[in-house]
């Protein structure tokens, strides 16, 4: 048996939905995987931790010291309607995070901080690429583009990743997004089901897409850099209704609400992965419709 040390990864937010599914992955790659929750912690590796109290995260880094750090924790829903606790946890949080470990002197092979592709905001383009001026149009959308700017202050001192992740999705992520609440209709048996703008294609990305990618981030050479975490896979709306029949066995009804439709919106949109491919070997291999049915078929 070897005994050589195995690298350690603290990921910030780990109970989330990414985070499970990250702490999985990793922990299958070799690493010894910590984490930091905001409630009382259920695992001996996770830290009960308030990023936005820099003290609760300067203990939790000089404590750990991890080889690797990926902060995904934050607020991940464009709906939040607290603009003061989206800056506090997407901004502040994150400098606390980075001014610890400038504090106590630890440098992580990479640090890999989640924005989002929200930044974009309407571009008029179907295709986004890195090279674009951002211009977002809600708040959780300027905090992410925010701690950006923010973060790239830390470039000449950390080897730090930026990702900008597209939609994506899988078991266990909430209701309130879009292809758990079609997925759900159909798990619950529902025969309609209310829905915004029908002839768009966006962005439906499996989650085992996401973790493989952040471990191909984590391990490459490349630093100081922002980066899409997309797939340039626009899959149409009305796409995902046809799996879903096909998968549950029965048409459901769709009707349009109104409010759940928004103007001008662009028909396709899709992030570039130009960038992305100049860094690592992207393995989108596993189908939206492998997702979908992983998702319907697991336990309640």
């Amino acid at each position: 048996m070897s005994d050589k040390k195995r690298d350690r990864v603290l990921i910030t937010g780990i109970n989330g939905f990414t985070g499970v599914h990250l702490e999985e992955y990793l922990i299958s790659k070799g690493f010894d995987v910590y984490g930091t929750v905001i409630n009382t912690p259920l695992k001996s590796t996770h830290h009960q931790c308030d990023i936005t109290q820099a003290d609760q995260i300067e203990r939790v880094i000089s404590e750990l010291k991890p080889d690797y750090l990926i902060h995904i924790a934050g607020i991940s829903f464009p709906g939040e309607n607290n603009a003061s606790l989206i800056y506090d946890v997407n901004v502040i949080g994150t400098e606390n995070i980075l001014r610890a470990l400038v504090k106590h002197s630890i440098h992580p092979k990479k640090v890999i901080l989640a924005s989002s592709a929200t930044i974009y905001g309407n571009q008029g383009d179907e295709v986004l690429d890195e090279s674009m001026c951002p211009k977002p149009v809600n708040h959780y959308g300027c905090s992410k583009l925010a701690m950006e700017y923010m973060s790239a202050n830390y470039f000449d001192t950390l080897d730090i990743i930026i990702t900008r992740p597209f939609n994506y999705t899988g078991i266990g992520q909430e209701k309130h997004f879009l292809i758990p609440k079609i997925v759900s209709h159909y798990r619950e048996g529902k025969k309609e089901i209310e829905l915004g703008n029908l002839h768009v294609a966006r962005e439906f990305n499996g989650i085992d897409y996401i973790v493989d990618t952040y471990h191909k981030l984590m391990i490459c050479e490349a630093k100081s850099i922002t980066i899409n975490l997309s797939s340039h896979n626009p899959i149409k709306l009305l796409d995902v209704i046809d799996m879903m029949n096909e998968i549950a066995g029965y048409p459901i009804k769709v009707s349009v609400n109104p409010l759940f439709v928004r103007e001008n919106e662009i028909p396709s949109l899709s992030g570039s992965t130009d960038l992305l491919k100049t860094i690592i070997e992207p393995d989108n291999r596993e189908t939206l419709h492998k997702t979908l049915q992983t998702m319907y078929d697991a336990p309640l």
